[in-house]
């Protein structure tokens, strides 16, 4: 392969810095729990540009024009669309390009030891993000750009030195340092056909301050997190976290081997668990609590000149009745996530047959999650029922009881036998599952599902667990894996990665 051409990463942005505007109703900074921490590689701000789609534009929905009006006016402007010619041809519905900046100008030296935020800004986009909302207003599409994507940047002229550049690769997050929001816009529009209507860009600041005015949002994970880059430590469970917390867990990406599409998948579970947050919490139709929330976000916030009072109200109406299991998430299906490039290192690559008709379905206004009925709540566990492979015993004298656990545990999804046994002693008053060491995250999973029951280790027993019903067995316990079985484009719903 040629050496492509790259253009040397400028000591300062190529954009201006937005004027920032002091604050007209200062929001909560929050508990501040991470320690200090030396220098560590720039944070990476998954979720904070949802902060800006999630409370402005829902809440717009339960607020009067003049409070949206007010608001409206102190959003910074960017021109992304000036001069763009041969654009892709628009579809139905409506599609953002969500954009978040490492900016941290207005972060305090104390705040960024405590936050971990060593590190100087690359002035690049950290995160993006294609938001499609549906014409009939009903659903909401959210696709994950990864920001280490291969892309090829058009023909563009340098906005501060005026020098022109041909066309070369690079690295998609790369396209904002070297041409600010325009050229950002032309090279997604150029790699997915979508045609983008509105620009929005958030730097992390507001996400803190949104989160903790929205009182927190509640977060479950089967398994604990720790991240030593970010600080973040969540054993196993349920949590509400505050701004910083949250903060934390959107931008941990060290937490085990899937690094950046963990990264990501967590960032959804998060979107989801805010607008679950943001619609139930009554701030969509309190005015007073509305804008202390959406005052913390518009601090930072740039949007296209276009994106104004008319456009919240109308996609704020829209969504008032709006929740988790309405809105759908997904990353853009990758060939190759070590595509190494001369010059640039190791991108991501887009499978090109499958992202393409991803994207077409976003233009033909169709949704990417298969449709699911309703289920009933359920308890998240690390593994995967249908995973888990389960051989059931009757361990008591009473007749059909193994039959029972067995159905009842193929009920809510393990891969049982269908084939219950008698065997081992028959006065068992305690259920016993007895598993090998080596598979136990799914005994974890499956003693969940039969609650009170033993655990027992049995070294060379195989991946076969083995339950052995006890009198004292009552009913299993529906439960649901972490990360969901996700559909043809890797998508889920909502409601499926919120806490049940």
């Amino acid at each position: 392969m040629p050496t492509p051409h790259r253009s040397p990463r400028p000591p300062h942005p190529r954009t201006a810095p937005p004027q920032r505007r002091p604050a007209r109703q200062p929001g909560s900074d929050g508990p501040r729990r991470n320690r200090a921490g030396g220098r560590k590689p720039p944070p990476r701000w998954g979720m904070r540009i949802v902060t800006g789609l999630s409370v402005l534009v829902l809440g717009a929905g339960g607020i009067g024009h003049a409070v949206v009006s007010g608001l409206e006016t102190g959003i910074d402007r960017v021109d992304p669309f000036k001069d763009m010619k041969n654009r892709p041809q628009g579809g139905h519905g409506m599609n953002f390009l969500l954009v978040g900046t490492d900016g941290r100008d207005r972060i305090s030296p104390a705040e960024r030891k405590k936050y971990r935020l060593g590190g100087a800004p690359c002035h690049c986009t950290d995160t993006l993000m294609l938001v499609h909302l549906s014409a009939d207003k009903q659903r909401a599409s959210v696709i994950s750009l990864p920001r280490d994507s291969y892309a090829e940047l058009p023909a563009h002229t340098d906005g501060t030195t005026g020098k022109e550049h041909a066309p070369h690769p690079v690295k998609l997050n790369a396209a904002y340092a070297e041409g600010g929001p325009q050229l950002t816009v032309r090279t997604v529009e150029q790699m997915t056909g979508v045609k983008i209507d509105h620009y929005l860009e958030v730097d992390f600041t507001s996400f803190m301050k949104t989160v903790d005015t929205l009182g927190g949002v509640e977060i479950c994970t089967a398994k604990p997190l720790k991240d030593s880059y970010t600080g973040l430590d969540m054993p196993a469970g349920t949590h509400r976290l505050d701004g910083g917390q949250a903060l934390q867990y959107v931008r941990s990406r060290h937490l085990d081997g899937a690094a950046d599409l963990g990264r990501m998948q967590r960032q959804q579970r998060f979107m989801a668990a805010l607008i679950k947050q943001t619609t139930s919490s009554g701030v969509l139709m309190n005015p007073m609590k509305f804008q202390q929330v959406a005052a913390s976000m518009l601090e930072s916030v740039r949007a296209d000149k276009g994106f104004g009072t008319e456009q919240m109200l109308v996609l704020g109406k829209a969504m008032r009745g709006f929740t988790p299991a309405s809105s759908e998430f997904a990353s853009v299906p990758l060939e190759e996530k070590g595509y190494p490039v001369k010059g640039i290192g190791s991108t991501v690559k887009w499978d090109a047959a499958k992202s393409k008709k991803m994207f077409q379905a976003l233009r033909e206004d169709k949704p990417l999650a298969p449709h699911r009925p309703k289920q009933p709540r359920a308890t998240l566990v690390d593994v995967a029922p249908e995973q888990i492979r389960v051989q059931v015993y009757n361990g008591t004298p009473r007749d059909g009881l193994g039959q029972d656990v067995d159905s009842a545990l193929r009920g809510t999804g393990f891969n049982t036998t269908r084939a219950p046994l008698n065997g081992g002693p028959h006065d068992l008053r305690r259920t016993l599952v007895t598993y090998d060491p080596r598979w136990d995250r799914s005994a974890k999973s499956l003693a969940t599902a039969l609650p009170g029951c033993e655990l027992r280790a049995v070294k060379g027993q195989g991946a076969t667990m083995k339950v052995t019903a006890g009198s004292d067995f009552t009913k299993v316990r529906r439960v649901k894996a972490e990360d969901p079985q996700r559909g043809e484009f890797g998508t889920v719903t909502g409601d499926q990665v919120t806490c049940p």
